[in-house]
């Protein structure tokens, strides 16, 4: 790379030899050799290739807000002669951490430490290692970058939360639907036997007094009603217009994430969706991921994402809207029409300071707090209810 004044000295050059040419003087003539000496002998400083071994070490790659991380760089001479001082430097997210890396004899190495800020929620991307040679008269920047690059989630607060099958969320072992099956938990009626049915669904007691009753040989099977494994969804509001602050998305977001955590315990299925990001079936750590890359979003609808999850998992049976208290009723109407009628939808709403408050509204329960801790309180006496 060529700095600003070594642009500025090919200019000179080319001035000062047009006008020697021209006109014959010597001045700049001298000049012109000059200059040209200069960036020839900047130039060799950047002769030959560096033999390094440089590592990046980022632990942990995965944190709560406000715990400690760190990166290490570790630089080793692998080279027979010893090195000059170079500069290195790492970016860690908007900033970039700089170092002066002395001299190193062949065989030694040289490390420094970044710290990671990790006061807010998001993803950090860390690296790659850039090491930097030139010039003393800074004219020639010989850049080299060594490392790969790595991303850091810092996951947001999250709280222990009652369980939410016997909480707000009441379906722990399945709702019951009105399709009616012939395999399942839920016993609905007897009907009469019809060739193809499983003979191991006849009830005996039941179809022995139905043939004295009738004279005839007469069979009656179960029915059963289906029921439907726990599935929640989760979706996080992504459009500003719908918080006071962005301290209530903030809030929003933990406390989807510790809705999602809570689920996840009780081995439900889950999925996930923030705006373009989504995950179904996540892991832990991968559904908190999910959370630390939301942003806002502002083409992303509440009835937009609500139709992402019923694409992702139509098998849905809780949803549970994370927004603000500028959400509207209709917005949630909306996305409630996106999802199967037996859907049961959740809006949690999100401000800063506002007191607790669960309305029912058009089918939807609308759920107000104020703070994270708020989340305790609430499942804790749903589960008591």
């Amino acid at each position: 790379m060529v700095s600003s004044l070594g642009w500025t000295l090919v200019v000179l050059v080319v001035v000062c030899w047009i006008l020697a040419a021209w006109f014959g003087w010597l001045e700049f003539a001298y000049v012109t050799v000059a200059l040209l000496l200069l960036l020839v002998i900047s130039a060799v400083f950047l002769v030959g290739r560096l033999n390094l071994d440089v590592r990046l070490d980022v632990d942990p790659l995965r944190v709560s807000v406000g715990d400690s991380a760190a990166a290490q760089v570790v630089l080793v001479n692998r080279a027979k002669a010893p090195t000059f001082a170079l500069s290195a430097e790492v970016p860690v997210g908007l900033s970039t951490a700089r170092y002066t890396v002395p001299p190193l004899r062949p065989g030694s190495e040289h490390s420094e430490m970044a710290i990671i800020p990790t006061k807010r929620r998001g993803v950090i991307d860390v690296g790659p290692v850039t090491t930097q040679r030139g010039d003393p008269f800074r004219i020639f920047r010989r850049e080299v970058h060594w490392s790969e690059r790595y991303e850091v989630f810092v996951h947001p607060r999250t709280v222990m939360i009652e369980s939410l099958g016997s909480g707000l969320l009441r379906d722990l072992e399945g709702q019951t639907t009105n399709d009616v099956s012939m395999s399942d938990l839920a016993f609905h009626t007897l009907r009469p036997y019809v060739a193809g049915d499983d003979r191991r669904y006849i009830h005996w007691r039941s179809s022995a007094k139905a043939s004295a009753t009738s004279g005839q040989d007469q069979f009656l099977v179960r029915q059963f009603l289906d029921t439907r494994r726990s599935h929640i969804g989760i979706i996080v509001d992504v459009d500003a217009q719908s918080y006071e602050s962005e301290e209530d998305f903030e809030l929003a977001i933990s406390a989807g994430a510790s809705i999602a955590v809570r689920a996840l315990t009780d081995q439900m299925d889950l999925t996930i969706t923030c705006g373009e990001h989504a995950a179904v079936q996540p892991m832990p750590h991968t559904a908190l991921d999910t959370f630390s890359r939301a942003g806002f979003e502002g083409a992303w609808s509440l009835a937009k994402a609500a139709n992402r999850v019923n694409q992702l998992a139509s098998d849905v049976s809780s949803v549970i809207l994370c927004t603000g208290t500028r959400a509207t009723l209709p917005q949630f109407l909306r996305a409630k029409a996106h999802l199967a009628p037996e859907v049961t939808v959740l809006a949690l709403c999100a401000r800063g300071g506002a007191p607790v408050a669960l309305r029912e509204t058009s089918g939807i329960s609308v759920l107000t707090i104020g703070a994270l801790a708020d989340m305790q309180r609430v499942v804790a006496a749903g589960a008591a209810a």
